[in-house]
Parts: structure tokens; C-alpha cells; sequence
């Protein structure tokens, strides 16, 4: 999976007129870049973070992680790009902050935040290329020029790289669940995360009231009818990278909650 070198990003930034970092809201902490963000400040453009994926979690909880972080001195939005609320809202805000026109927007943040598909809904139609897996067809392996509207322009970038996020989202971000060569520790860090912020999403997302992340993907592995052909037992690197994917798709549901951070 290609992703953008900080050198890269940097031009790319020094370039546009207007930054607009997307971040998944499901964990603002550590899908931020914090060095990302004291670049658009170092080259004086105009930063909006947008909390990305707001249908995922509680209206209220949405609120408060905006407040956090406007508490920061930053500019936040947050929006669901799936279902196009909030997106009107963020063109209206970026057109009125941009200095000059034509203008361009770089859109960035790290892979699956839903950068695509927040450029695909602002204008409209189709015309960044998304997927809920990174590395996967439809994964942004280039910078994109896209128009919105006369005037209005939006660079797409591929995610940042190095992904500075804590563990586990710094390895399910930054590399595909294919190219992974153990996605057992990941995915058993993602199931703890789960169990820990929403107890019942393992049972939602696959049936399996067990709590054992590692008996979650024996079971899962078992379930779905994956064995290794010499020995018999269950094949959990396949379900483990079902996890990952599913955490991608929404499929297995959690959030951090605000509190946590404060």
C-alpha cells in the first residue's frame, strides 16, 4: 500500500489554500496527527478537523469530542460522509474561510478516516476513489485533483505515513489486514478495545458471547469453517484479519468515549 511521505504531504499542504484533516470520530485520539497539524500551522493555513463517521456514534458524544478539541484552538466539524449529513455544512464553512478564489483544499488524515469519501460527497458524485479497507481496490494511491464547484478544488492524498496513532491503529491503518504478517496481535487488541467500550459488540457483530479475545477468533475461525489442512485447528490469523476488516467496515461497533480522554 503506497502512502504519502511527510515531504510530500508538506508540499501538498504548502500548496493549498485551505487543510482539512479527517479523523474517525469512533477515536479521535489516536487517529489525529498531531505533526500534521503543526505543519498547516507552521505554513499559516487555515485547518478545519472534520470527525468523520458521526452516524457511529451518539449525537451527544459527537458534540462533545467537537467541543474538546475547538478547545484546542482548533476549527471542527463533524459529519457522516456515508450518508451526507454535516457535508453541506463543511463546503459552506470552507468556502467562507478560504482567502481567495479559485481555491484549492488539501483533504488529509490517516487511511479509512474517509477522506474520499467526504471529497465524493461535497461534490456530489463520484470522483475519489474509496474502499473501507486500506490497500484494497478503490485504496487513493495518489495525490487526485478534483473539482467541487467552479473555484473550488480538493486535493485528495493518500494516508500519512508514518501513522503516528496508538497501538493497535497504527498497524491496521497503515498496512492492509493481507500484508500483515501476524494480524493475531492487532486483532486481539482491537477485540479488548471492543469488549472494554461496548461489551456486547462481539456478540452483535458475530454471535459469540465468549470474552477471550483469542477463544473470539478460535470460535469465529470455527464458525466460519476456517482449519489449518496438517493439524485440524482453527485457522485464526483468517479470522483475525476478519476482525480487522470488520473494524474497517463498522461491523464490529465501538467507540472511545470523550470522557476517557478528559
Amino acid at each position: 500500500m503506497e502512502l504519502a511521505s511527510w515531504r510530500l504531504l508538506a508540499r501538498t499542504i504548502k500548496n493549498a489554500d485551505v487543510v482539512v484533516e479527517v479523523v474517525d470520530i469512533r477515536d479521535p485520539i489516536h487517529t489525529r496527527s498531531r505533526r500534521l497539524e503543526q505543519m498547516a500551522r507552521a505554513l499559516d493555513k487555515d485547518l478545519v478537523i472534520v470527525l468523520n463517521k458521526a452516524d457511529l456514534v451518539p449525537r451527544m458524544v459527537a458534540d462533545k469530542w467537537a467541543r474538546i478539541i475547538e478547545g484546542q484552538g482548533y476549527d471542527v466539524l463533524y459529519v457522516s460522509a456515508r450518508h451526507r449529513l454535516g457535508t453541506r455544512v463543511l463546503r459552506g464553512y470552507i468556502k467562507h474561510i478560504a482567502r481567495i478564489k479559485p481555491f484549492s483544499v488539501a483533504v488529509v488524515g490517516y487511511p479509512k478516516t474517509g477522506k474520499s469519501s467526504i471529497i465524493n460527497a461535497l461534490r456530489g458524485r463520484k470522483g475519489a476513489s474509496t474502499s473501507p479497507i486500506p490497500g484494497s481496490p478503490g485504496y487513493t494511491k495518489s495525490i487526485q485533483l478534483l473539482k467541487i464547484e467552479p473555484g473550488f478544488y480538493m486535493i485528495d492524498t493518500p494516508g500519512v505515513i508514518p501513522v503516528e496513532g496508538g497501538w493497535p491503529e497504527a498497524i491496521i491503518r497503515g498496512r492492509s489486514p493481507e500484508e500483515l504478517v501476524d494480524p493475531v496481535p492487532p486483532a486481539v487488541a482491537l477485540l479488548e478495545r471492543a469488549l472494554h467500550y461496548n461489551p456486547r459488540a462481539v456478540e452483535k457483530a458475530y454471535g459469540i458471547k465468549e470474552r477471550d479475545p483469542y477463544r473470539i477468533l478460535e470460535l469465529l475461525a470455527e464458525k466460519r469453517g476456517w482449519w489449518y489442512k496438517k493439524t485440524k485447528e482453527p485457522l485464526i490469523e483468517e479470522a483475525a484479519r476478519t476482525v480487522i476488516r470488520d473494524y474497517h467496515k463498522a461491523k464490529l461497533l465501538f467507540y472511545v468515549p470523550p470522557e476517557e480522554y478528559l
